[in-house]
């Protein structure tokens, strides 16, 4: 079974699993896109307007954000996978609530799973909070974190949410900037994967 079929499966079962919170009313679930073979897997927060109608993450203002960001480094949105921390739509776009999270966490953890990419991009403090609970998003931003997950090595690269930028002109700046020593990082994973670090450990990307 190769990763899309995994994916497919995974995805049936959340549309079948009626104990998710936010499963109510004209609520879409919205799963997953990009390439199942993708390097990186980018967590945003959760869907709104826009995503839970096309059934797509990241399709809206912020969603055309995140596609400059990427084009800014010569990547295609489609050589990458994206997904949130919930799968449908929050009550008026409402921040996610713990327990909501953590219902929706199993289902995250199974594509992070599937995918097994070389580094996790969160975008935003709740999927930050995911990996890096303690870490404040403004003096993490932007650097590279090897992390101990589930029992196995995972590196994690915090960023702001692309709406932040949007909202934030100073932010849209940092973002931008650390979108462009995106790549680098790629390339120092390859070199710290040889290498036996603590459980937790931020590493330079200059």
């Amino acid at each position: 079974m190769n990763k899309k079929e995994e994916l497919q499966i995974l995805k049936d079962k959340m549309e079948a699993d009626d104990s998710l919170p936010l499963r109510k009313g004209d609520t879409n679930l919205v799963f997953g896109v990009g390439d199942p073979e993708a390097k990186i897997l980018f967590i945003g927060e959760g869907p709104g307007y826009w995503e839970n109608l096309k059934m797509e993450p990241f399709v809206g203002n912020a969603g055309k954000f995140l596609d400059q960001l990427l084009k800014s480094i010569g990547m295609p949105r489609e050589s990458v996978y994206i997904t949130n921390v919930v799968h449908h739509r929050p009550p008026e776009n409402r921040d996610p609530l713990p327990e909501e999270m953590l219902a929706y966490g199993k289902y995250l953890d199974k594509i992070i799973n599937v995918i097994n990419p070389e580094v996790v991009v969160t975008l935003g403090r709740f999927s930050m909070g995911k990996f890096l609970p303690t870490a404040k998003i403004s003096t993490t931003h932007g650097k590279l974190f090897r992390v101990n997950w589930n029992g196995k090595d995972l590196f994690v690269i915090p960023m702001y949410h692309p709406a932040a930028s949007l909202r934030n002109g100073e932010v849209m700046r940092q973002e931008k900037e650390d979108f462009l020593r995106l790549p680098d990082a790629l390339k120092k994973i390859s070199e710290k994967k040889k290498k036996k670090v603590p459980e937790t450990e931020q590493m330079s990307l200059v």
